[in-house]
């Protein structure tokens, strides 16, 4: 099987929901194949965690990579990537020496918003990470609530809400992961208490309605 990202006979696509969009207002979009050890991650990158890629890895070998990822050039012979981290960690994993890619040539804030929305279109972040994205858009840039939100085809009231659960203090953020509590109406209650103090007290309840539950099962 060859070692280039893309097979024979098949084109790379891209979701022209944000992809075209961007390339249209670029001042320079090309469609290229690039060796996998000139690339590089994006360290704003607003997923923190990547997940199995056994699964995706397979899947490449197979068919290839059927979606580009999107990267801006460095000017040193090298490619940061913008959106597709995961299809080149996989990539990499599948053995594979190069992969299709869409070179933008793009600002700081455009990356910042490609990277966000395409995981967010695909659902990759979990609760804390969508929310410190959201919430690096605004300290980055000065976006308001209103701007993000049509920016990622969202509700004014639901990037509001994760505003609310990004300014969780540290202290509480590792008691909910300490208590693996991620559900998102759950942390919303936490963010509503009046002050740290209360979260904890709350948090506290919490586990001991768990605790007594286990017990009733028992």
């Amino acid at each position: 099987m060859s070692k280039r990202g893309l097979p024979s006979g098949v084109k790379m696509r891209h979701d022209s929901h944000y992809v075209e969009e961007f390339a249209k207002s670029a001042n320079r979009s090309v469609g290229r194949i690039i060796p996998i050890n000139q690339i590089e991650p994006n360290p704003e990158q607003p997923r923190v965690e990547i997940g199995d890629l056994s699964e995706l890895a397979n899947s490449i070998k197979q068919k290839g990579v059927l979606e580009p990822l999107l990267v801006k050039p460095n000017g040193d012979g090298t490619w940061m990537i913008i959106a597709g981290e995961r299809r080149w960690r996989a990539s990499n994993l599948a053995g594979l020496r190069e992969v299709p890619c869409i070179e933008l040539d793009i600002d700081e804030k455009s990356i910042a918003e490609i990277a966000l929305i395409e995981n967010l279109q695909r659902k990759d972040l979990n609760v804390w990470e969508e929310a410190d994205g959201l919430a690096s858009l605004s300290s980055r840039f000065g976006y308001t609530h209103e701007q993000i939100a049509k920016k990622i085809g969202k509700s004014r009231t639901t990037v509001t809400e994760s505003f609310a659960i990004s300014g969780l203090p540290d202290a509480i953020r590792e008691k909910c992961r300490q208590a693996n509590i991620n559900a998102k109406s759950t942390l919303l209650e936490i963010a509503r208490q009046f002050d740290e103090k209360a979260m904890h007290g709350f948090l506290d309840n919490i586990k001991s309605q768990e605790l007594k539950n286990r017990q009733q099962i028992r």
